[in-house]
């Protein structure tokens, strides 16, 4: 299996930033961390073993990237103003940095399909919703999907525009509706044991039912909690669901 790491200084964020590359060919993924993690995280806990046929047979092509979670809504020491700007920092950095990236090692402008667990699910989730004509579709794993449980009480349009069960009831454009529409397979999933939110998951399935995005929303069991054994059983799962 390809495995390269690659970095650069971020404009956006002003900061090294490196990207792990799984495999050669097949529908590029894009990974977020949980929490405050790093880029090789779903490689130390085994999830990028869990779906190692998917890229030893040239499936999928996963890339892996940084967080910046500690130092937006998990850094305490900040103003909420300064957390918020510097998470439109970090997507500053998606769009600008990491996607011409893919495309790239793409050899051109490819569909590019989104996934992460916990935190990692909320990133994955909030960028296919806010540019699904570049995020084709997503697979969120045990993922909270109001921003404002992160914010603890702020909010300003950075939040808003974040936070897809805010944002999403309110558009109405029907061309952007549309794109949402046209996905390849939007995941919404979590299981129902400790430390898991299934509400939230319930949620978010309510607002795209009301509007005519189609997506599959995927409770487990209670003793499905929210861990990493959980995340390496589903990945593979739905990979095989998603990949025909």
């Amino acid at each position: 299996m390809r495995r390269e790491i690659h970095h650069w200084h971020s404009p956006a964020l002003n900061k090294q930033m490196e990207i792990v590359v799984y495999g050669h060919y097949g529908l590029p993924f894009l990974m977020f961390p949980t929490a405050g993690a790093d880029f090789l995280e779903y490689e130390r806990f085994q999830l990028i073993d869990s779906i190692k046929w998917f890229i030893d047979n040239g499936k999928i092509k996963v890339y892996s990237i940084n967080s910046i979670n500690n130092e937006s809504w998990l850094n305490n020491q900040v103003w909420p103003p300064h957390k918020s700007l510097r998470h439109g920092q970090y997507n500053n950095y998606i769009l600008t940095e990491v996607v011409p990236f893919i495309y790239n090692d793409c050899n051109g402008k490819t569909p590019i399909i989104t996934t992460g667990a916990s935190l990692g699910a909320y990133h994955a989730v909030n960028m296919f919703f806010k540019k699904p004509d570049i995020f084709r579709g997503t697979i969120g794993m045990s993922g909270v999907y109001s921003l404002k449980y992160y914010s603890k009480g702020y909010f300003d349009d950075h939040v808003y525009f974040n936070s897809p069960t805010d944002f999403l009831p309110n558009i109405t454009d029907e061309d952007y509706l549309n794109l949402m529409r046209n996905n390849m397979g939007i995941i919404i999933a979590s299981g129902q044991g400790d430390y898991e939110d299934p509400e939230g998951a319930i949620e978010l399935s309510n607002i795209l039912h009301s509007k005519g995005i189609k997506h599959w929303l995927d409770l487990w069991g209670d003793d499905i909690t929210h861990d990493w054994p959980t995340w390496r059983k589903m990945l593979p799962y739905f990979l095989g669901e998603y990949i025909k």
